[in-house]
């Protein structure tokens, strides 16, 4: 007679397909993680490196009231003022810049403008332009040539000129922190919309003309319904790609603003371009520090998005991937090989 087995066993997390094969947690099907998982030896180092460079910035955007020494317009404490051009070293580590300002801190409080930037901008672009392009892709007609008219007037301008008109448009050129937060991110979003539209447009033509979205139609779904369950899942894949590669192209269109003179004022937010176009003046004199930092936390933060970007791009590829795979089972195979062929030789020794 056999005895009930009493001994436990760990709770397991993954669930099983009918099939039998392993399902996926929904953590693990998330953008980046599920790219981090599959990529291997040169795309997963740029992937790291990218969310490396991405996290500190975070890191410095969410924590700036802790990691700055000081606040972003503080021109000193109350033992006196900090000085002009001061060089690296003692209490200010970075120096300070020709208007007295603490070169650090007020690059750390740039990481919370250009990310605020981001997310209002990006945010706003994808909404109107997944929403323009599922309408304008699915219900066609004249609606949708007007839409793609427009959108084609929108994209054929140049990038930072039609941002520039935009800012000058909304406030004027100056405006206080989070208004001019507010005001380069409707100008950028106005940018990015045409980018969001054109590619769900295009998906949504060729999802509706698929055999799913047809027998949602004879089954009688409505439009709402077939647009909301069955063709925007399926026409938004890229779009974290899309994201990644707009963020960056946001922070040089803020720099360039700040670097031109428009959008935020230097007493109400902390911005990089701003810090770059003042320190023209310096590098003839030999004080590098005011531009140099500032600079590479621009150049940094852009590389950090583009190689996240470049490496989702890489890894959504299937036949980079299964090619990637393949390569890898294909070393363990022949260690395998090599090893089990050195122990028979050992073993006829």
């Amino acid at each position: 007679m056999s005895t009930p087995d009493n001994t436990t066993q760990a709770p397991d997390n993954t669930s099983q397909t009918p099939d039998g094969k392993a399902k996926k947690s929904w953590f693990s099907r998330l953008p980046i993680v599920s790219h981090l998982r599959q990529s291997v030896g040169l795309q997963r180092g740029m992937l790291i490196t990218g969310l490396i460079l991405c996290g500190i910035v975070l890191i410095c955007a969410i924590f700036a009231p802790l990691i700055a020494p000081y606040g972003f317009n503080q021109l000193g404490t109350s033992e006196g003022n900090f000085g002009s051009k001061l060089p690296p070293g003692g209490t200010h580590i970075w120096g300070t810049t020709v208007g007295g300002y603490d070169v650090f801190s007020r690059v750390v409080w740039g990481a919370q403008t250009a990310v605020s930037v981001i997310i209002v901008a990006v945010i706003m672009s994808i909404f109107a332009g997944v929403i323009l392009g599922l309408i304008s892709g699915y219900l066609g007609g004249w609606l949708d040539r007007i839409l793609v008219v427009i959108a084609d007037a929108v994209y054929a301008f140049p990038t930072l000129l039609l941002a520039l008109v935009m800012s000058i448009a909304i406030s004027g050129g100056q405006s206080s922190a989070w208004g001019g937060i507010a005001a380069a991110a409707f100008s950028i979003t106005v940018v990015f919309i045409p980018q969001y539209f054109r590619v769900v447009r295009a998906e949504t033509l060729r999802l509706k003309a698929e055999p799913f979205v047809e027998s949602a139609i004879v089954l009688g779904a409505s439009k709402t319904r077939i647009i909301s369950k069955h063709i925007f899942r399926n026409a938004t894949r890229t779009l974290p790609l899309i994201f990644t590669l707009n963020s960056s192209e946001a922070i040089l269109t803020l720099a360039g603003l700040g670097f031109l003179g428009f959008g935020i004022e230097p007493t109400s937010a902390s911005e990089w371009g701003y810090d770059l176009n003042k320190a023209l003046p310096d590098v003839t004199s030999g004080v590098w520090w005011t531009s140099v930092f500032p600079g590479l936390a621009i150049v940094l933060t852009v590389l950090g998005i583009t190689l996240v970007g470049e490496s989702m791009n890489d890894l959504n590829d299937p036949r980079l991937r299964v090619r990637r795979k393949a390569k890898t089972k294909g070393a363990k195979a022949a260690k395998a090989v090599t090893s089990s062929s050195d122990n028979e030789t050992a073993e006829a020794k």
